[in-house]
């Protein structure tokens, strides 16, 4: 597993070594490890999701922001940037699965048949369990915060 600092440190080499004039920072993501942020010229990693990141998977999380970067905005994750991320050395799938870090989420809620649905903000209006509304039984789910 890596450490904030660690991270700092491999996201300012890499970030200096493909790009001009671009910084790093943290956010405080809960369901994403990585963004690029195009108007402030700006890579941010979830200072929550990283603790749980091997050293090659931080790597591969930067990489991919990185080749957004390069690309732009209306590249997307198409052709041209999947050629750039591998010019890069970019070998990773688009996400990083991060298991753990749901069972932090605040909310929870289990609908009659045991479909278990967690979030990390307290959701603002009413919500259905889907898996059950696609058999058309209609189940309102009610969070509970779990702190």
């Amino acid at each position: 597993m890596t450490t904030l600092a660690w991270t700092r440190r491999r996201a300012d080499e890499l970030i200096g070594a493909h790009l001009e004039r671009w910084s790093f920072d943290f956010d405080h993501a809960r369901t994403r490890v990585g963004c690029c942020h195009y108007g402030d010229r700006r890579i941010t990693l979830s200072r929550h999701l990283v603790l749980y990141l091997t050293a090659p998977e931080v790597d591969q999380a930067l990489l991919h922001e990185i080749a957004h970067a390069l690309v732009g905005a209306k590249a997307g994750h198409g052709p041209a940037w999947r050629k750039q991320a591998a010019r890069l050395g970019y070998t990773g799938r688009r996400t990083i699965p991060v298991p753990d870090a749901r069972r932090q989420a605040r909310w929870a809620a289990r609908c009659p048949r045991g479909h278990e649905y967690l979030r990390h903000r307290r959701p603002s209006g009413k919500a259905y369990c889907s898996i059950c509304a696609k058999a058309g039984e209609w189940h309102l789910l009610r969070f509970e915060d779990r702190r």
